[in-house]
């Protein structure tokens, strides 16, 4: 992924209400069962960082989050980077309230590229893996609440 490339937009609407969906994009015990489930914890209050490790064939990507912006109930922003792996981006979860319904827009904004010649960080990854967590797995996680 570079700055290039422009930022990785992956929209979503949900026959849920704004408050279930940020529960399912905040809340630790919600985020492990749609999104990654060794994250070791998660506050949506700007200055919380995490950090876990995701392996991939022989690699270990170790996540950096720190979050950067909370609005309750309409955005989070947080940094994602990795140890040892050059790049630096910011991930953006923006809820709009549609009455009974709500839309959920994912941004994956590129500060720093990530190194071409790891597969995990070609744009292509980056654009399966937001529709699989987004499209796919939050979809099914929030068609069970």
């Amino acid at each position: 992924m570079r700055i290039d490339e422009g930022p990785i937009i992956i929209e979503q609407h949900f026959n849920k209400t704004a408050d279930v969906v940020w529960k399912a994009i905040t809340d630790i015990n919600q985020m492990r069962q749609w999104y990654f489930e060794n994250i070791p914890a998660f506050e949506p209050e700007v200055g919380f960082a995490t950090q876990f490790n995701i392996q991939s064939g022989q690699r270990n990507f170790l996540h950096i989050w720190k979050v950067l912006e909370v609005n309750p109930g309409k955005l989070i922003k947080y940094n994602w980077s990795y140890k040892d792996y050059e790049g630096d981006s910011e991930v953006i979860f923006e809820l709009f309230n549609e009455g009974s319904s709500t839309l959920l827009r994912l941004t994956h904004l590129v500060k720093e590229d990530f190194s071409d010649d790891i597969p995990e960080f070609k744009r292509e990854s980056g654009v399966q893996g937001w529709t699989h967590f987004i499209k796919e797995s939050l979809v099914n996680f929030l068609e069970i609440k």
